[in-house]
């Protein structure tokens, strides 16, 4: 782009930055997103956590960036989605080793969800986040044990429950269309900004 423009390196590097810092910050807040899917007579969100590739690098800080649930090094994300399935936030680029209840803390997932008044769908990886049983907000399935077996009831819930969340897999496999995000290879400290100007850009495509 530069040799064929007649401009410097430098120059263009600086307007491509300029432009993905222009998209993030159209990027929707996480209290923002959830208050239009209420306003929009929303009930539930989708909640789920993913991880996205990149290079192993060397040296020992690259050690929290390997994941052992998904055996590759990358960076955790956070995301929702609404029922169906179109990505509304995305949340901060941490470390791939970060657990997916560690980031929910983190960003005070019940408590926007509270605030909002909506409920969440998440998978077993987000048991033991929301711990009221009277008035849970993040729904979960049920998970066995050797001393104790799904009864029929709960093995019915789980499997409504996986059918419900099946739109978040379909919101993050749209996002990962992009082929950069095959592995990402820009700088970790970038890759949040980076990931929300990806995020307006696809959701503008799905509104065309």
């Amino acid at each position: 782009m530069a040799g064929g423009n007649d401009v410097s390196e430098s120059t263009v590097r600086r307007w491509r930055d300029e432009m993905i810092a222009l998209l993030a910050a159209q990027a929707p807040r996480l209290d923002r997103a959830l208050k239009k899917i209420a306003r929009q007579g929303g009930e539930a969100v989708l909640i789920d956590g993913t991880l996205v590739h990149t290079p192993r690098r060397t040296g020992k800080a690259d050690r929290k960036n390997y994941s052992g649930k998904h055996r590759r090094h990358g960076l955790h994300f956070l995301a929702l989605t609404d029922e169906r399935g179109r990505v509304i936030w995305i949340s901060a680029a941490r470390p791939g080793r970060t657990h997916d209840i560690t980031a929910a803390c983190h960003d005070h997932i019940l408590a926007h969800l509270r605030a909002a008044g909506l409920g969440a769908l998440a998978d077993l990886g987000f048991r033991g986040l929301d711990n009221d049983v009277v008035d849970p907000v993040i729904v979960t399935g049920y998970t066995a044990s050797r001393t104790h077996k799904l009864t029929p009831g709960q093995k019915e819930a789980n499997r409504v429950l996986s059918t419900g969340r099946g739109p978040v897999e379909h919101g993050f496999a749209h996002l990962k269309n992009w082929r950069i995000l095959t592995k990402l290879r820009t700088d970790p400290a970038h890759a949040t900004r980076f990931l929300r100007a990806l995020l307006v850009l696809t959701n503008l495509e799905v509104k065309r």
